[in-house]
């Protein structure tokens, strides 16, 4: 019987191989995933396979609706619960990424927001990259995976962002989550959090004092990459 989804296979596959060539994973740490919401369904890396033993046929086809195996041999990731509420409340992201990548997971551990430093970070975010409150341990105890999904949610519309504008979320305590319009989409943001991670880390350790990137100039950098003026890179790619 053939295989379901063989291009979302593709792509999600590409994504989570995308995650190694980035530095992003350790071990078999992370996953990626795409949605095919005409099918009602999204794919997900399995749970706990290395990723030089990772096939296509390795991913895991699930219900978008209610979360159960449509098809696949093996246990879909962990954190299938966290991408399918993301995925069903946030109906303009078609993929989702969570890693424990160095610099993004060390700011998560502390408990701090990603500062928009400079230009590189407005590129990517619109302003501050947030981190969650600490989940609580009825939380924990009961939906957790679920609930993380929930909490990052729920900061982003504390904080009034979209899921466009902000495409990633540090979990306290935990790790980062990025997103995008595709999985590979949310892979290049998952790299791009890394990176500004690292600078914003560097940037603080000379200067203790530095102060965010003043609003002109970050927005300027954003809308010229995302904005409905946007002029960076080049038509149809």
């Amino acid at each position: 019987m053939p295989l379901s989804c063989p291009d979302l296979r593709e792509q999600v596959w590409r994504a989570n191989q995308g995650l190694v060539r980035a530095g992003l994973v350790t071990l078999s740490f992370g996953n990626a995933s795409g949605v095919d919401r005409n099918a009602g369904v999204l794919v997900i890396k399995p749970s706990g396979v290395p990723y030089d033993e990772l096939l296509p046929e390795h991913l895991v086809v699930v219900s978008l609706e209610d979360g159960r195996v449509v098809e696949g041999d093996l246990r879909p990731s962990s954190d299938t619960p966290t991408h399918l509420v993301l995925y069903q409340h946030y109906p303009d992201i078609g993929g989702v990424v969570h890693t424990h990548s160095t610099a993004a997971t060390a700011w998560a551990q502390a408990g701090r927001a990603i500062p928009a430093l400079g230009t590189t970070h407005a590129d990517h975010f619109h302003g501050a990259v947030p981190v969650t409150r600490l989940m609580e341990e009825r939380e924990v105890a009961g939906e957790y995976e679920r609930e993380t999904g929930v909490v990052i949610i729920e900061t982003l519309d504390r904080l009034g962002l979209s899921a466009v504008e902000m495409p990633a979320a540090l979990v306290a305590s935990h790790g980062p989550f990025t997103w995008g319009h595709d999985a590979l989409d949310a892979t290049a943001n998952a790299t791009a959090l890394e990176a500004v991670a690292n600078m914003a880390r560097q940037t603080i350790a000379l200067n203790p004092n530095a102060e965010k990137i003043c609003s002109y100039l970050a927005e300027r950098h954003y809308q010229r990459k995302h904005g409905p003026g946007a002029y960076y890179g080049q038509k149809n790619r």
